[in-house]
C-alpha cells in the first residue's frame, strides 16, 4: 500500500489517464471508475487513492499503470530459469527481501534488477555500488519477485550439491588442520560444498553455523553479530550426507545417530588457524548440527578490544593482580562469558604464575595455560578436576562453569586456601548471582568471605563506520536514554546499511558490562540474605556502573545505536521486572 500511495505521489495531475490504464490493465469496471470520479470531484483526493480505499483496485495495480504511463518496463512473469545464478553472489538474500528486488541480467556496463518499488533510490545507489554498474530498473508484482528471490537463490546453490549423495571420501587425511582454500575441485561434491558452508561463514565473521533438518528440507543458518540469518535451504535428502561428512571432519562415529555427540575441526582458512567445534543433536527429521567458529587470535583476548572500559576496565586491572578470592562472570549463553574470562587471564599469564583451568569444552588453547577437558563419560566433571588440581597448588584456577553445589563450595573453599579462582554464573545481573550461588546451597558466610566481585555482561552490536551517520534527536530518545538533553560533542548516530556491513547497518558487537565490587556493606547484605534488588542499590552507590547505563555510554560514543540498545539491553529489564 506505501508503495502505491508513493507513487500515486510522484504522478499527481495525471488522474484520467490513470483511471483509463486502469480501466485497461486491470479488473476495474467502468462503472466503478464513474463512481470513484465523481468521489474525486467531493473530496479532492487522487482518483487511484479513492479506488484504493474503495477496494476496486489491488495497490499494486497502481503501480502497474504508472509504471506503463511513465516508461518504465512491467514483467508479468520472471523467468527465473534463464538468470545466471552467478548475479546474486555478492548480494544477501535477506536485502534481496527486505527491498523486494532480484537482478536477472548482468552485461559488461549494466545490471537489470527487477523491483516492485522503482523508486527505490537507496536500493538503486546500494546496487550501483555493489556492481560498480549501471542499474536498469523493471518492476513486477511481489509475488512474482518473491518468488523469484526465492528461486535464483536456491538456484545459486544448487550447482554445488546437484550430486550432494555421492560418496565422499572417507580415507581423506584429517590428522592436520584442513586448509581449505586448497579444495581442488576434482573432490567429491559434498566435500566441496561443506568446505564453502564453513568458508562462507569464516568470511561472514559468523560465530554459529546452524544446519536444522526439518520434513521437507535442511536450514542453513548463520549467526552474525549475534543475530540468526538464514542463508540457503537445501532438500531434505541432502542432510544425511552432509551431516556424514562433517563428523568424519570432527572425527565422530558417522552411524551413531540416535545420541548426540561433540567434536572439534581444526581448519586453516587463509592462513588463520580457525576452532570450529561441533555438537549434533538427534532430532525429529535427522541430526541438528550447531558449529561455533573460533578464531585463534591473540588480539580477540585483550579486554580492551572486548569492550571494557572506564571504572570497569581499571576495577578488572586491579582484579587481575588479586591473590586470592571468586570473581564470577554472568551472562545469557553466548555473550562472551569465556572470552572475557580468558582476556583476565592473558593479563595474569606470566612465567611466575601456575594457572590452570578447567572447561566444557576447551575453546581457546593458550600457550603458559594448563587446561583440562571435561569428560562426561569417564566421570570428570568441573568438581572432580578441580579437586584434583588442587593438589598441583596452582596460583589461578578457572572453572569453565559453576552449575552445582559440589563445584561452587570446591571454588569457594579453594579462594580461602590462597587461591584466586575465576568462574562463569547463570544469572541475569551481577547483583544476582549472591542468591544464586545460596540457591545453590552455599553457605552466606564463605560467599561473603570468599566473593571478590561479579561481572555480568551482554554483547550487543556496533554500527557499521563505513555507512553510519548522525541522526536528528527525538523526544523519545531523551525519554530512553533518561536526559533531558544530549551532553555537549555528542550525537546518535543510524547506519542504512552498505556493502561492507551486508546492508545490515551492523559490523562486530562489543561488550556491555556491570561490576558488582564486594565491600563490607554488600558483604553484610549477602550474610542476611539479601534481595539482588537491595544489593545493587548499595552497589550503585558506590559507583557500579549498570549494564543499562553502559550501553548509554556506547550510545552516546556513537558505537551503537538507541535501537540496538532497546533491542538488547530494555527488552531484558523489562522481562525481569515482569513487564
Amino acid at each position: 500500500m506505501k508503495i502505491a500511495e508513493n507513487m500515486l505521489n510522484k504522478v499527481e495531475g495525471q488522474k484520467e489517464k490513470i483511471g483509463q490504464l486502469l480501466l485497461k490493465h486491470t479488473s476495474l469496471s467502468e462503472e466503478q471508475l464513474n463512481e470513484a470520479l465523481e468521489m474525486q470531484k467531493e473530496s479532492g483526493l487522487m482518483i487511484g487513492e479513492i479506488l484504493l480505499k474503495k477496494n476496486y483496485i489491488h495497490p499494486h495495480d497502481i503501480v502497474k499503470v504508472i509504471c506503463y504511463q511513465i516508461g518504465i518496463p512491467y514483467l508479468q512473469e520472471i523467468t527465473v530459469d534463464e538468470i545466471d545464478p552467478e548475479i546474486i553472489t555478492s548480494l544477501p538474500i535477506n536485502y534481496a527481501k527486505n527491498h523486494e528486488l532480484v537482478p536477472i541480467v548482468e552485461t559488461e556496463d549494466e545490471v537489470i534488477v527487477v523491483f516492485t518499488d522503482p523508486f527505490n533510490f537507496d536500493a538503486i545507489n546500494d546496487l550501483r555500488e555493489l556492481y560498480r554498474k549501471n542499474i536498469s530498473v523493471v518492476v513486477s508484482s511481489p509475488l512474482k519477485v518473491n518468488d523469484a528471490i526465492n528461486r535464483v537463490f536456491e538456484k545459486a546453490n544448487k550447482h554445488m550439491v546437484d550430486t550432494l549423495e555421492d560418496e565422499f571420501d572417507e580415507n581423506l587425511d584429517l590428522d592436520g588442520p584442513i586448509d581449505i582454500l586448497d579444495a581442488g575441485a576434482d573432490e567429491a561434491p559434498v566435500i566441496r560444498f561443506v568446505n564453502s558452508i564453513i568458508f562462507r561463514a569464516v568470511k561472514e565473521r559468523a560465530t554459529d553455523i546452524h544446519i536444522e533438518p526439518y520434513e521437507k528440507e535442511s536450514v542453513y543458518r548463520f549467526r552474525i553479530n549475534r543475530v540468526m540469518t538464514e542463508i540457503l535451504r537445501q532438500p531434505i535428502k541432502t542432510h544425511s550426507a552432509v551431516a556424514s561428512r562433517i563428523k568424519v571432519m570432527a572425527k565422530l562415529d558417522i552411524a551413531e545417530k540416535r545420541l548426540p555427540q561433540d567434536g572439534r575441526i581444526p581448519i586453516k582458512i587463509a592462513g588463520k588457524d580457525i576452532d570450529i567445534r561441533l555438537s549434533t543433536v538427534p532430532v525429529q527429521s535427522g541430526e541438528r548440527i550447531v558449529m561455533r567458529v573460533l578464531e585463534k587470535n591473540n588480539n580477540t583476548l585483550k579486554l580492551e578490544n572486548l569492550g571494557f572500559h572506564g571504572s570497569t576496565l581499571n576495577n578488572l586491572d586491579e582484579l587481575a593482580k588479586r591473590k586470592h578470592g571468586v570473581v564470577y562472570v554472568s551472562g545469557p549463553t553466548g555473550h562472551g562469558k569465556t572470552t572475557t574470562l580468558f582476556a583476565m587471564l592473558d593479563r595474569i599469564n606470566t612465567p611466575d604464575k601456575m594457572i590452570i583451568t578447567v572447561e566444557d569444552p576447551v575453546e581457546y588453547e593458550v600457550p603458559g595455560i594448563s587446561q583440562i577437558q571435561v569428560n562426561h563419560k569417564i566421570d570428570l566433571s568441573f568438581a572432580r578436576a578441580l579437586r584434583a588440581i588442587l593438589r598441583q597448588n596452582p596460583d589461578v584456577i578457572m572453572v569453565g562453569e559453576t552449575r552445582d553445589l559440589e563445584t561452587a563450595e570446591m571454588a569457594v573453599q579453594a579462594s580461602l586456601t590462597g587461591h584466586f579462582v575465576l568462574s562463569t554464573i547463570h544469572t541475569n545481573d551481577a547483583s544476582s548471582a549472591p542468591n544464586r550461588l545460596i540457591d545453590m546451597g552455599v553457605q552466606p558466610f564463605m560467599i561473603a568471605s570468599s566473593l571478590a566481585a561479579v561481572l555480568a555482561q551482554r554483547l550487543i552490536r556496533t554500527l557499521c563506520k563505513e555507512c553510519k551517520v548522525p541522526r536528528e534527536v527525538t523526544q523519545y530518545d531523551l525519554e530512553v536514554l533518561g536526559i533531558e538533553k544530549l551532553p555537549e560533542g555528542t550525537a546518535l548516530y543510524e547506519a542504512p546499511g552498505c556493502a561492507k556491513c551486508d546492508f545490515s547497518g551492523f559490523d562486530g558487537v562489543t561488550v556491555v558490562a556491570e561490576l558488582l565490587m564486594l565491600n563490607d556493606e554488600i558483604r553484610s547484605l549477602v550474610l542476611n540474605k539479601a534481595d539482588s534488588g537491595a544489593v545493587k542499590k548499595v552497589a550503585q552507590q558506590h559507583g557500579m556502573t549498570t549494564l543499562r547505563q553502559d550501553a548509554i555510554e556506547k550510545v552516546l560514543m556513537g558505537i551503537t545505536s538507541i535501537e540496538e540498545m532497546v533491542r538488547a539491553i530494555n527488552s531484558e529489564e523489562d522481562e525481569e521486572n515482569g513487564e
